[in-house]
């Protein structure tokens, strides 16, 4: 994926997400990796999963504005 059209995320929305691998590995694998290792998985969820997830938002929101204007358009006076 090119850098234009990489999921930008700020510095704090990172270190959130890296600590919530940590914390899943943690609770459901019971393994500790650290920060390096979280960054990496982050890094390839980002690079790899992230358009997916960002298209089926863009649907999404596209069927639900497709559905709001067909309901604009039933209250049309005649």
């Amino acid at each position: 994926m090119s850098d234009k059209n990489k999921i930008k995320i700020t510095k704090e929305q990172r270190e959130d997400m890296i600590t919530s691998i940590k914390e899943y590995f943690s609770t459901e694998r019971e393994e500790e990796i650290g920060d390096l290792a979280s960054s990496k998985i982050l890094d390839f969820i980002i690079d790899e999963l992230a358009i997916e997830f960002y298209n089926q938002g863009v649907y999404d929101s596209y069927k639900y504005m497709t559905r709001s204007i067909d309901d604009l358009l039933s209250i049309q006076k005649y």
